[in-house]
Formats: C-alpha cells, sequence, structure tokens
C-alpha cells in the first residue's frame, strides 16, 4: 500500500533517527494491519518515521525508529535481546548514493513495498523520493520486517531489518 502522508516532512536527516523498544503506539499518519499465521503485525508510519507492533501468544514487542524528542538511544548497527520468551534481532546500515542513483533506488522501493500485501509505504510532501517504507513476513516460525527511511536532500538510504522469533532452548 502507497499512500501520501499530509504532514511536513519533520525527520530530514538520516543520523537524528533513534531506536527503541517498549514504547506505547504513538500516533500514526497510516497504519496496515497484518495477520500472519498466529501474529498480529501492525506497521505504523509516524510523521517521524516508523513503529511495529507485534502481538502473538508469546508475547507484544513494540519498535520505534523514528526522530524521538529526548531519546538518548541514537539509531544502532546492531542489536541482539531477549524479550520474554523471544530473541529479538535488529539490524541498520546507512548507505550514501548519488542524486540519480538515490531517485532510481527510490522508486525500486516503493514499487517493490507498494505492490506488497504486506508493505506499507508513505510519501512526504515536497520531494517524491522523501518516504519510509516497510514489508513484514512470517518464515520459519519468525516475523521479520524491513524499513526504509529516505533522505533525499543528503542522498542518504537508512534501511533496517528486524527478526522476532522465540527462543529455542537446547536439549538435554
Amino acid at each position: 500500500m502507497l499512500t501520501t502522508l499530509k504532514t511536513p516532512y519533520t525527520d530530514t536527516r538520516a543520523c537524528d533517527l533513534a531506536w527503541a523498544l517498549g514504547r506505547e503506539p504513538l500516533p500514526a499518519l497510516a497504519v496496515l494491519d497484518l495477520e500472519l499465521a498466529a501474529a498480529n503485525v501492525q506497521l505504523r508510519l509516524l510523521g517521524a518515521s516508523h513503529q511495529v507492533l507485534l502481538e502473538e501468544e508469546h508475547g507484544t514487542c513494540s519498535e520505534t525508529v523514528a526522530c524521538i524528542p529526548g531519546s538518548s538511544t541514537p539509531l544502532p548497527l546492531g542489536v541482539a535481546k531477549r524479550i520474554g520468551d523471544w530473541e529479538y534481532e535488529f539490524a541498520a546500515h546507512v548507505e550514501t548514493l548519488s542524486h540519480g542513483s538515490f531517485a532510481g533506488r527510490a522508486q525500486e522501493l516503493l514499487a517493490l513495498v507498494a505492490e506488497h500485501p504486506h508493505g506499507l509505504a508513505g510519501t512526504f510532501p515536497g520531494s517524491p523520493h522523501a518516504f519510509t517504507a516497510m514489508l513484514a513476513q512470517r518464515e520459519d516460525g519468525q516475523v521479520r520486517w524491513r524499513t526504509w527511511h529516505a533522505y533525499p536532500q543528503e542522498g542518504r538510504l537508512v534501511a533496517t531489518r528486524t527478526r522476532v522469533g522465540v527462543r529455542m532452548t537446547a536439549a538435554l
């Protein structure tokens, strides 16, 4: 699903992104509710980037990557945590592209997400290449999502990958 977000583009620098687990739902500009097997996933586009809410029998998980006022946790390159019965893994990568390469990559990603049944993308007013996009899937008992945050004025694309799955215990 592709939508135009009706808000000013406030999340204007890749280095302003912060990461947080466990935040309450923030006001969203666009939402996509998904049922992936026994998992309920809500993809949320915020005025300042994204939030994913996951709920299934093993508990809940909330991931926020956004410009969060007062946040002291910058966007990490990687995180591995235990959350109750789950293992949570997060990775982020910042890519700097030339103007022409950026425009082509932006169009490619928006087309991919817009046509995907588990995808949500929102473009911001002022630039067709200013967007946040998200894709979710369930695979091998794990819920996974990818996100892309575009900063055309910097030529930067921030990509994240998250995996949440039930922790495996060693057999004795």
